[in-house]
Formats: C-alpha cells, structure tokens, sequence
C-alpha cells in the first residue's frame, strides 16, 4: 500500500476525524484495480458528473469529500487534488449510495453545509477550507497512482471541470486541454494521449463533456487519432489544427502562378519564406503549402476531347515527395474541362494516399458539353462535389490517413449549384470554400461576405491573393486580419 503526506485544510479537526474513523490516523483509498475503460463522462449535471467519476476511478475509499451545493464545490475542489479522495455534490439518494459502496464512515465537508438528508449512519465533518497552517494526516492508497488522462474542452461551458481535475489529479492522473473535443487538433494531445493509452487507446482516456462525441464513439476515433501519421505542423486535424498558406500554379508554367516561376527547390524555399510571414499573427501553428494545378484547361479538346491536360501522376512525385520533406502540405488542383471531377480525382489516386496530400476543385473550369474555357464560368453540382467527397474520404479511411483538406473554388454564386446539399458529414475531410476572385480588396472582402450567405455548416474559409491582379494585394497583416480569418491562403 503506497502512501503520501498532503497538507491542506482544517488540519487538526481532519486528524481527529481520520484517526477517529480508520483507527489509524489514516484514511484508505482504494482505486480500482484496472484501468477504466476510454469513455466520455457527462459533464450536463455536476452531480451526475461527480458520481460517474468516483465509480469509474474508486473501488473504496474510508473518507470522502462532499459539497451539499454546487457553489461548495470550488472550496473542496483542491482538497480533493491533495488528498486524492472522492469528491461528490449533493445530499440525495444517488449520492447516499455510493457512499455506501465506497464504504465510507466520515464525509468531510464545509462550514455551514447541511447533509442531514446521507441519514446518521455516516459522520460528517466540517471543515473552514481556508485554514491551511498544519500538515494532514498520511493517506494509504491501493493502486496509485492510477495511468489516466482527463481530457477537457477548454471552450465548453463546462460546470464539472474543476471537480474533474482536481478528482484525477488527486488519483495521479494528469489532465489536458483538447479544444473543440478534438483529439487530433495537435501533437501536444496526440502525445498525452500516447503516453498514456501507448497503442490502446480503448483504456485509460478518459473525457468530460458532449464536445467529445457518444461514449461508444471515444475509443474509436483516438485509435484512428493514433493509427493515422501526423500533417506538416503535428496532429492529425487538419483544420482547425494549422493554417496553411501556399503557392499556386503549375510546375514549370510561370503563367499559371507563382509556383511555376522557379524550379522545385527554390519553390519550396519560396513558400516557406511566405508562411514564415505569417508567424504570430494567429495562434494556431502557420504551415507552407504548395497548391498544384494537376490537370490544366485548355483550349485545345486534345486526345481524349476533355479539354484539360494531365500532367502525369509520376511527373508530380518529385513535388509531393520533396513537400513532404520540407515539412509541407500540398493540394492537387484540378481543371477538368468536359469530364467530371472524380475521373481526374482518380488518376491521382496514389499520391492521395500520402498523408499529407489534399484536393482541390475548380469548378471556373468545369464545363458543360458544346462550352468553351474563359467563354463561360463552370460550373459544378453539389452531387458532384459529394461524389467526390465520398471518394476521398473512404481512401482516406481505407489508408488510415489523417484528415484530408478538400478546396472547392468559387467566386460568383453560380459556379457550386445546389450549394446547400454539399455533404459535410465525413470527419475525414476538411472541406474548404476558397474565395478564389481578385479585383481590390473591398471588391474582394464583398465577394468573401456573399459567399458565406448559405453556406453548409462544417465548411472553412480561404483566400487567395494575386500579385499582378489585385489592386492593392493584401498583407498578411490584413489577410489575416480577414473575418472570419482564412485557414488557408495562397498566392498567384
């Protein structure tokens, strides 16, 4: 039995209590002999949260902390991180209860408080929480300290947070910041995760609140958080997780953007020296990208009658491989002329299946049968784009991959039809709207506002600057200054 000396409140009341009750000036606390199961714990009731949590973490305990009302909770909070004893709320029948199971003799408690109603079987001290001159009494504990991780949502109105924490610390546990629920939002939580679960996250992980999803659903998405390689920037999220900020075009064809104006490696150079432009002025980590025009319209029909030229999957490698060195994202941007998005999507299917490798599509160059490029706006349908979708995210699921960031550009209103219908459901995808005009920037900032008038929940904004077109250009002190700001930003 391991123990350990704690000081705090109400010192010399507390011994006496403690040696009136164990016949040792001990109080025993026996957590449970095997690691609890991952689970989201509710987070609605604090009561219902203070309950889940001493019978997911205690087997016994001699003495326990009790607050008759949620206000006491505060006061006893850091007790029961020093301590390590169980900490409930309230004085009704549940909470009866499982004092009875955890075979407690003494409940410790504030001035003041009334717990007439636990009955006279169970003593009840009370205790000023202010006092902290004198050292408490040793605590024996069985099973300590207990390899848990306490996952919290910084963002949640969360009434059980600081009960919860101070419950796991006080078990031994360690307690960690997710924002948005989100296992994958960074290297920081995909590690605390690791160290704690190691390769089976189906124990020992545990979560506060309905940010995190069903019960059920917890230890399966942090086993495909830690199956899955990490993006450029840690984590497997891809957004809210970074911000990307790249260079468009297509190698070898300055005309197209300034990522054909160079060679590869003075490419990637380039966009780093741009992302790094970006450095403090967000919070979340800046990564460069590089945003490839993998199949070109063009106004010749060529062999296939399409009018769009692939550039061959093998001739992309070099870019794909030499990104992902560099600590880089990339997007494969598709023009597909007369034929349908995920035909092209396909012949790209294999540097898909790299982890840091995403899609983009231009629906400007999207044509209806007997059209002509830069005669009409493309266009593209809502079930096209979900054909699409769908496709990409099951590959992604198939590879355990981590998220995918799929663009659809759009400038005028008429070049995504049906909008409202694009499917957003699938976690593996971070779809993107990519306000893709240029002009001046009220003219711009106008067309970003409109095109966020309808659109599906779920759907992430981006922005791209043109050096030659836009009258002035943004800079990044603007761009991201850009509400709501851009996740992703590239420059033509």
């Amino acid at each position: 039995m391991a123990r350990r000396t704690f000081s705090g409140a109400a010192a010399l009341t507390l011994i006496g209590a403690l040696g009136a009750c164990t016949g040792e000036g001990r109080a025993d606390v026996v957590l449970v002999g095997r690691t609890p199961t991952s689970t989201v714990l509710p987070d609605d009731d604090i009561v219902a949260t203070a309950l889940a949590l001493s019978t997911t973490l205690f087997d016994a305990a001699d003495v326990a902390l009790v607050a008759a009302e949620e206000d006491a909770v505060g006061a006893l909070a850091p007790l029961g991180a020093e301590t390590g004893l169980p900490l409930l709320v309230g004085a009704g029948t549940e909470v009866a209860e499982e004092l009875s199971r955890l075979g407690a003799r003494t409940v410790v408690t504030i001035e003041g408080a009334d717990l007439s109603a636990l009955g006279g079987e169970i003593e009840v001290l009370a205790i000023d929480p202010a006092s902290r001159d004198l050292d408490l009494p040793q605590v024996g504990y069985e099973h300590h300290p207990l390899p848990i991780l306490l996952c919290l949502d910084p963002s949640a109105d969360s009434p059980g947070r600081e009960l919860a924490a101070a419950v796991v610390t006080g078990a031994g546990g360690e307690v960690t910041d997710m924002p948005g629920g989100d296992a994958g939002r960074s290297h920081t939580t995909i590690a605390a995760i690791r160290k704690t679960a190691g390769e089976d996250p189906s124990v020992g992980v545990l979560a506060l609140g309905e940010s995190f999803g069903q019960p059920e659903d917890w230890a399966p998405a942090l086993k495909r958080v830690l199956a899955a390689p990490e993006l450029p920037g840690g984590g497997t999220t891809a957004f809210p997780g970074r911000r990307m900020i790249a260079a468009y075009g297509s190698p070898g064809t300055p005309s197209l953007g300034v990522l054909g104006e160079q060679d590869l490696p003075a490419t990637i150079t380039r966009v780093q020296e741009l992302a790094a432009e970006y450095e403090g002025l967000g919070e979340e980590p800046v990564v460069p990208a590089l945003e490839v025009i993998a199949t070109v319209a063009d106004s010749d029909p060529g062999p296939d009658g399409d009018y769009s030229r692939d550039l061959p999957a093998s001739a992309l490698r070099e870019w794909v491989d030499a990104a992902g060195d560099a600590g880089a994202y990339v997007v494969l941007d598709l023009q597909p002329g007369t034929t349908d998005f995920l035909t092209q999507a396909r012949l790209f299917e294999d540097l898909l299946t790299a982890p840091h490798v995403g899609l983009a599509l231009d629906a400007e160059w999207r044509l209806a049968p007997g059209k002509k490029h830069l005669a009409q706006i493309g266009s593209v349908t809502a079930a096209e784009i979900n054909e699409v979708s769908t496709w990409l995210a099951d590959l992604t699921e198939e590879h355990s991959l981590p998220q995918k960031v799929l663009i659809l550009h759009q400038f005028a209103g008429s070049m995504i039809r049906d909008r409202q219908d694009v499917d957003t459901s699938r976690p593996e995808l971070a779809i993107t709207l990519h306000a893709d005009g240029h002009g001046t920037p009220e003219d711009k900032l106008g067309t970003y506002q409109a095109l966020q008038q309808g659109l599906p929940d779920g759907i992430a904004m981006a922005w791209k600057n043109f050096y030659d077109e836009d009258s002035p250009m943004l800079t990044p002190e603007e761009t991201f200054a850009i509400e709501p700001r851009p996740w992703f930003v590239s420059y033509q």
